[in-house]
């Protein structure tokens, strides 16, 4: 199953509710003096940013392949991935440091304003997040998003939190100790996202594709002896490519239909769409230049 095709319309509610809300999350956490607000107001100015950067990559992966770019510019969401994971690691880092120099001279807020507009975050977030849950178990940039705008309700349900907890307790260290807690979460949460698409950006093999089972499915084909030479990665964050050797029992199995069969499993079982084979003689396999060993995954 794909993720929805379109999520257009999603990028724009987004960026726009984020966009205005973060400006009046940040008007109101310097007259608040809350750091927790001002951080979490940074925090969705970076989404904001990553939506947009992510809306872009969509839209610039969809362009057909041309002459010198035969792939398209799919990889454009897996570059848009990484730079969202880098720019998220950087500020929330930035966060974190700000928020220990704020640990030992705690300031007070006005607790009530830090609640109320911390709570029109929970819904403008868990709204934005809403729009992108289809798709983020299938698109590695949709799923960028949701979990930037998930983590963001998370953080402002905290935030309101932390102005009750100051109201009830008078704790002046409570808006920057939550500030503290909310970076180091968000910094844990973002790390897969970095890693995932670092791996993707050099060619690795899709987490959810194991190669031992793709070069099986291929080895169950009737009249293939072995494989060689088999790839997969990734061209886009929700476009996989493979290619592959199949080496022949004999010479008298019909290759035409062992090209079916083989494509037909791998699209059916990895959700693989761009699928190249070719298929050999086993002396062919013996001496094929440029080539591994026959029967050996590369």
């Amino acid at each position: 199953m794909h993720a929805p095709a379109d999520f257009g319309r999603a990028f724009a509610i987004g960026v726009t509710l984020n966009l205005a809300f973060a400006v009046v999350e940040a008007l109101y956490g310097w007259r608040a003096d809350s750091l927790a607000l001002i951080a979490d107001a940074a925090h969705n100015l970076s989404d904001v940013a990553g939506l947009a950067l992510a809306w872009v990559a969509v839209i610039v992966g969809r362009r057909r392949p041309t002459m010198r770019h035969t792939f398209g510019l799919k990889r454009a969401t897996i570059i848009a991935s990484f730079i969202n994971a880098v720019v998220l690691l950087l500020a929330m880092g930035s966060l974190a440091w700000e928020a220990v120099i704020r640990l030992s001279t705690p300031e007070p807020i006005a607790a009530v304003t830090v609640m109320v507009v911390a709570a029109i975050g929970v819904a403008v977030n868990g709204v934005t997040a809403w729009l992108f849950m289809a798709g983020g178990s299938q698109d590695l940039n949709i799923r960028g998003a949701f979990l930037h705008m998930a983590s963001d309700a998370l953080v402002s349900l905290a935030v309101v939190a932390g102005g009750a907890l100051y109201l009830w307790k008078g704790w002046g260290w409570i808006d920057p100790a939550l500030s503290l807690a909310i970076a180091v979460i968000i910094l844990i949460g973002t790390w897969s996202l970095f890693r995932k698409s670092l791996h993707l950006m050099l060619d690795g093999v899709p987490d959810h594709i194991r190669l031992a089972e793709v070069e099986g499915a291929l080895l169950a084909q009737a009249g293939v002896r072995a494989v060689h030479d088999l790839h997969v990665w990734a061209m886009g964050t929700s476009s996989f490519a493979l290619t592959a050797h199949l080496v022949l029992a004999d010479e008298g199995v019909d290759r035409e239909v062992i090209l079916e069969r083989s494509n037909d499993v791998i699209r059916e079982r990895f959700n693989i769409q761009h699928i190249t084979l070719q298929v050999e003689s086993g002396d062919y396999a013996g001496h094929c230049g440029g080539c591994d060993n026959a029967g050996k995954v590369f």
